[in-house]
């Protein structure tokens, strides 16, 4: 039986974590933090010590590997992504808990971030706002002056960041991350996991 099972079979543990609780548990050594974000926000910035298992490809028994037997603590942007990563977990047995806030609550609580010197200089949520921007304006543009069936063009740029903004996954960024000028140097290992889990 593993550790995570045999938490399982005691006193549930606290799901939601402040940034001190997060802090203090990393600073005894008995827990692991996983940023369940993709890579590319991973690199723009970052907890440090954190490890990277993306919630689009999240693997309890990576997970595991990686926690050695420590308690396994989750975060992403604002909290989101990493409930639905603790959930995806639970389903395998395995037992963690959350940065409540997720990486925005750390920093409002001052605690500091890395950014990696391979993260691209224009983040890729400002590159997405950018795209989404010119391609509404396109949309505009040719509706009035062309056919307005152009129109269709902003209606679903503005449906899909209504999409993002409610789930908290964009595709458009998934997309824009696959660039050759957005590359981190995170891709996976030959077992599928993130190279730059440290």
């Amino acid at each position: 039986m593993t550790t995570t099972q045999t938490e399982t079979n005691q006193a549930p543990a606290q799901r939601d974590l402040t940034p001190a609780q997060i802090e203090s548990k990393l600073a005894e050594g008995r827990a692991v933090l996983i940023d369940v974000r993709e890579e590319f926000e991973h690199a723009e910035e970052k907890i440090e010590g954190a490890a990277l298992h993306p919630l689009s490809k999240l693997d309890a028994a990576e997970v595991e590997k990686t926690a050695e037997g420590r308690e396994i603590l989750l975060h992403c942007r604002s909290g989101n992504r990493s409930g639905k990563a603790m959930a995806k977990l639970a389903e395998s047995g395995v037992v963690a808990s959350h940065l409540a806030g997720g990486i925005e609550a750390w920093k409002a609580s001052g605690r500091p971030v890395e950014r990696s010197a391979q993260a691209p200089r224009i983040g890729v949520m400002r590159q997405v706002q950018i795209t989404a921007g010119f391609l509404v304006l396109i949309g505009v543009l040719l509706g009035a002056f062309a056919s307005e069936w152009f129109l269709i063009l902003s209606g679903f740029v503005g449906a899909g960041l209504m999409f993002a903004g409610v789930s908290g996954w964009c595709g458009m960024a998934m997309l824009l991350a696959k660039m050759p000028w957005n590359k981190t140097g995170c891709g996976s290992d030959s077992k599928g996991g993130a190279s730059c889990a440290a």
